[in-house]
């Protein structure tokens, strides 16, 4: 990919790395909390929009965290879109302690 489509591209690895320091900034090995769940996401959500946007790509972006607490019970998700492959892009991230699941699923439409 050439300088110029890159710097307008969805990069999955770098979103995947501003997904993944936003949760380890949040979270920090910490244990599972339930009164603690409702701020870690919306710090995580908050963190990943603000260095989404501060890489200056040509994007909307939607972010959804998901925090579950390990416990054995089974969770299944999934998500469609209908747009425009050569230009939007999404990618979801997971975090695993050994008290909870992350689950971050960010979405980049082109502007």
């Amino acid at each position: 990919m050439d300088d110029f489509h890159e710097e307008k591209a969805f990069v999955v690895d770098e979103v995947n790395n501003v997904i993944k320091e936003s949760i380890e900034s949040t979270i920090q090995n910490a244990a599972y909390h339930h009164n603690k769940v409702g701020q870690w996401n919306s710090n995580i959500v908050e963190q990943c929009l603000k260095r989404l946007a501060s890489l200056n790509k040509p994007f909307k972006y939607i972010v959804t965290c998901t925090i579950m607490q390990k416990n054995g019970a089974g969770l299944h998700a999934a998500s469609s879109c209908y747009w425009d492959s050569t230009t939007d892009g999404c990618t979801t991230y997971k975090y695993d302690s050994k008290t909870m699941y992350c689950i971050v699923n960010v979405f980049g439409l082109a502007i």
